[in-house]
This record gives structure tokens, C-alpha cells and sequence, in this order.
């Protein structure tokens, strides 16, 4: 069965992966560079191969969401798969369903903090990246392999709201929510409740290995990602339009805090725009 690790783009979702593919696919708990890649993103081409499909028509690949599912759980083995997509139906496709999805981890960010990330990444001015937040047809695809996979990863990621809602609303399985800045401030505490849900929910060994625990925790720091990218590269990094060399990854985390980095007149926009979700996340 499926276990998601879901969230809006540039919200904590590949730190999160880091912490969770140190604790579950390590022996010691310490990260290591090729250990994130045993929780792959879905929906990706490799997921499609044995089905028909236009890969230049944008869409397309969602009709065979829940077949792909079905195929990948055929082993009935446990799997992390990392997802942008928003919880629920699109053209009448449904995304996921209790019959192929177990659980959900769904980590959230301050949305003032999420578009700063977002202008270094996609390369936006600050008005692109709010238009682009607020977009509620909005959708990802692997921009850089588009001549040869076409739109084989498309991800209907639908507005910043509509998507952290779309899960934490939705009836079909378990979820729990995470707020990023939780766990930047108490990563350790965190962190266990998160690998206590994961295995009251999947119903795999209960016990907490607190040694392997604090390993991930010191091991996928930071300070520890941002440095190895500079010395070894990272591979979910892209390639800038405007440089033609690679944007980092890592780029500001702790420090990536609204107050410090926006303009007044954006702080504003953002505050109205999103004061009722802000409220609800108890962020103001």
C-alpha cells in the first residue's frame, strides 16, 4: 500500500523525505546521498510504461492514476511516494483512494515563507509567484525532460489552499499535518510523532529506535543538505532559464523568514489573501 508524503511544492516535502528515508531504509539512521531516492515522486513516466497514453496531451496521464496504484501495490509491500498533487478528482479522475492508499503525512508552510522559495525555484517576480500560489488550475510537469517524457509527470497541484485543504478535509485515509516551521523549531519531538503515526497507521513495528531517530535528525540538518549539495550536486535541483546553470536546492531554510525578506507592500497582499488560512494554521 501507498503511503504519501504530500504538500504544496517548496514546502518542506524533500527534507521530510530525507528523514524518513534515513529512518526506514538505514541501518544507523545517518543520511546518506542515494537514500532519498528510495521514496520516488508520483505520478512519474516509469509508472506509466505499461499503459497507453498521449504523453504530449497535458492531462492524460490522470485517467491512469489509480491504475498505476493498483499495479505498484500488487506486492501489497509498504511504499513512501512523495506527491504535489491536491487530493480529490480531476476531469473525473480520482487522484487516490482508500483501496490503494494507506496513510498520509501532509506538511504545510507558511504561505509567506512558501513564496520566497517558490521566486528562487521557478525563477517568478514577486507578483508571477502570487498569481502563480493562487492559481487554482495550476499544474507541474518535469519542464527540463519535456521533448523526451512529454507531460508523462504531470501533477495537478491546484492552488496553495485548495491543496493543503484537498488532503487534511478528504475522508478516505488517514492523514497527519505537519507545519514546517514545527518542525524546523522541534525537529526531534516532531519527528517521533511523525514515525509513531506512520507505524500505528501502517501497522509496522511500533517500537521507536531513539538512537536511529536522532541520527536522521543530526544527519539531514540543514547546514548538512545545503553543504553536500555544494560539494556533490543534488538531484531534484533544476537548471536556471536565465544562467543555464543549477539553482540551489537549498536555499535559504531557517533563514527564510517573511518578516526579514518581504517587501512591505507583498507582506500586505499576503496577510489579506490568506489572513482566514493563516488563522486557521494559527500562524497569526
Amino acid at each position: 500500500m501507498i503511503f504519501w508524503i504530500a504538500s504544496y511544492p517548496k514546502s518542506g516535502n524533500t527534507w521530510l523525505r530525507t528523514l524518513i528515508s534515513s529512518y526506514y531504509y538505514s541501518e544507523d539512521g545517518i543520511y546518506t546521498d542515494n537514500i532519498i531516492k528510495k521514496i520516488g515522486q508520483f505520478p512519474e513516466k516509469r509508472h506509466f510504461n505499461e499503459f497507453e497514453y498521449d504523453q504530449n496531451i497535458i492531462t492524460d496521464t490522470s485517467r491512469l492514476w489509480l491504475k498505476a496504484q493498483q499495479k505498484i501495490n500488487q506486492d501489497k509491500k509498504l511504499r513512501f511516494f512523495k506527491t504535489h498533487n491536491a487530493f480529490g478528482a480531476l476531469n473525473n479522475q480520482q487522484f487516490t483512494d482508500r483501496e490503494n492508499s494507506i496513510g498520509c503525512i501532509y506538511i504545510v508552510r507558511d504561505p509567506r515563507n512558501v513564496i520566497t522559495s517558490l521566486k528562487n525555484h521557478y525563477e517568478m517576480n514577486d507578483e508571477q509567484a502570487l498569481k502563480w500560489m493562487a492559481n487554482e488550475k495550476n499544474f507541474i510537469y518535469d519542464v527540463q525532460n519535456l521533448k523526451k517524457d512529454g507531460y508523462s509527470d504531470f501533477q495537478f497541484i491546484s492552488s496553495w489552499e485548495t491543496n493543503y485543504k484537498s488532503w487534511i478535509v478528504q475522508k478516505q485515509i488517514p492523514f497527519m499535518i505537519v507545519k514546517y516551521e514545527s518542525l524546523l523549531k522541534e525537529t526531534y519531538v516532531v519527528f517521533k510523532d511523525i514515525i509513531e503515526f506512520i507505524n500505528k497507521t501502517t501497522g509496522i513495528n511500533n517500537k521507536i529506535y531513539k538512537n536511529k531517530l536522532k541520527n536522521s535528525v543530526q544527519s539531514t540538518s540543514f547546514n548538512k543538505l545545503k553543504d553536500n549539495e555544494k560539494k556533490h550536486g543534488f538531484s531534484e535541483a533544476i537548471i536556471s532559464k536565465k544562467s543555464n546553470k543549477k539553482i540551489p536546492f537549498f536555499f535559504l531554510g531557517p533563514e527564510n523568514d517573511w518578516r526579514k525578506i518581504l517587501p512591505k507592500d507583498l507582506k500586505t497582499k499576503l496577510n489579506k489573501t490568506y489572513e482566514k488560512n493563516l488563522k486557521e494554521l494559527s500562524y497569526i
